[in-house]
């Protein structure tokens, strides 16, 4: 049986090979989007950008989730 991975060799593998990009604010940072996304959203338009939350704990999560039920209801994965 495989040794299970870390979340930060799990982040790295993802990162690398190009699944999702660096963790970033989106608060502070902004929404990543590419030039045409943003464009298309200053011109009224709706383009969906998603987003995986990362949480320092599972409290933060349990608290997250608490207030913000999409984090609940799109969850397809199963995970708890």
């Amino acid at each position: 049986m495989a040794t299970p991975l870390s979340f930060d060799e799990w982040m790295k593998i993802g990162v690398t090979q190009g699944f999702a990009g660096a963790p970033i604010c989106s608060t502070h940072d902004g929404i990543p989007m590419s030039l045409e996304e943003e464009e298309e959203f200053e011109d009224g338009g709706d383009p969906c950008v998603h987003v995986v939350r990362l949480y320092e704990t599972l409290e933060i999560k349990a608290a997250v989730e608490e207030n913000h039920s999409p984090s609940i209801w799109r969850n397809k994965y199963g995970a708890e």
